[in-house]
């Protein structure tokens, strides 16, 4: 039911966060891909971020594409553009307006996982989702 978009994005995303590990990383799973009914050409994806005990993502951005995260367990750390990192627990969220530079995505814990549900609205053209600098 993926498609080769989301699945591809992912494949990616992985294997190039993982060239660039400074520490324990990510595993990103597709979650869902469905085009937008009332918004034609836009699509609504989510992936899946696990994070395991002081996992760390590189900086990034995530194209033109608004995105909300949504902590699903543990506490994830976050810092957008020149903002202040704030520490998300399990149910809450946070959105990262288009071109918006993520300088810090991060679990707040060395000792327990955590887990983020990453949900992306973008043109169906859009083929990174993650672009790291």
């Amino acid at each position: 039911m993926f498609g080769k978009k989301i699945a591809l994005v992912a494949i990616l995303s992985a294997m190039t966060f993982n060239a660039f590990a400074h520490g324990p990383r990510e595993s990103i799973t597709p979650a869902f891909q469905y085009p937008i009914p009332n918004i034609p050409g836009k699509n609504v994806t989510a992936l899946v971020v696990d994070y395991p005990a002081g996992g760390t993502t590189p900086i990034h951005r995530h194209g033109s594409a608004f995105v909300v995260g949504y902590v699903l367990s543990g506490a994830i750390v976050s810092k957008l553009d020149d903002g202040e990192a704030v520490t998300y627990k399990a149910g809450e969220s946070w959105v990262e307006k288009p071109g918006t530079h993520h300088k810090q995505s991060d679990n707040a814990s060395k000792t327990e996982p955590a887990k983020l549900l990453a949900i992306f609205i973008a043109d169906e053209s859009e083929k990174d989702l993650v672009t790291l600098d």
